[in-house]
């Protein structure tokens, strides 16, 4: 993997960790506390865990994906996987501004919702490129539909 690589998809994913955690803090809020929440709703310190390992996960990934489909001449693939991450990066940050911010439960839950699909082609389109190595990316969609549930439920519970 080219060091240059890495070092955009790792500076990407830290602006989108910065972009949602900013968007997070008011998680601690007295509108958040009052919020009916499903049963599954993880503590709170589970999100601290899971988001900087999913974010190492997309960056390693993803800078490898880019870097194989340029070595292969397939330039264009490249550019449209960066693109695709680029997407799915400002469909990460925003949920958290939407969710937070702004409120919207049932917007918030539909961009997860969109959140996840992006994230599945990642995926697909990773694991296409590098094979089976790849499908570490997977836990990246599979957080992606259970924070799809959670959101829906949230919204569902608080309408």
């Amino acid at each position: 993997m080219r060091t240059q690589t890495l070092a955009k998809t790792g500076a990407a994913t830290l602006a989108t960790a910065v972009v949602g955690g900013l968007a997070s803090r008011p998680a601690q809020s007295l509108w958040y506390a009052r919020l009916r929440k499903p049963s599954f709703q993880p503590p709170r310190q589970a999100f601290p865990i899971v988001w900087p390992l999913l974010y190492a996960d997309i960056a390693a990934v993803s800078a490898t994906t880019i870097d194989t489909l340029n070595e292969q001449s397939r330039n264009d693939e490249a550019s449209k996987y960066s693109a695709l991450l680029a997407l799915n990066l400002v469909l990460n940050g925003g949920w958290s501004w939407l969710f937070f911010n702004r409120r919207q439960l049932g917007a918030s839950a539909v961009a997860a919702a969109a959140l996840t699909v992006s994230s599945a082609d990642l995926t697909r389109r990773a694991v296409r490129t590098n094979g089976a190595p790849a499908g570490v990316l997977g836990l990246y969609p599979l957080w992606c539909a259970f924070a799809t549930a959670l959101s829906t439920r949230i919204w569902m519970l608080n309408r």
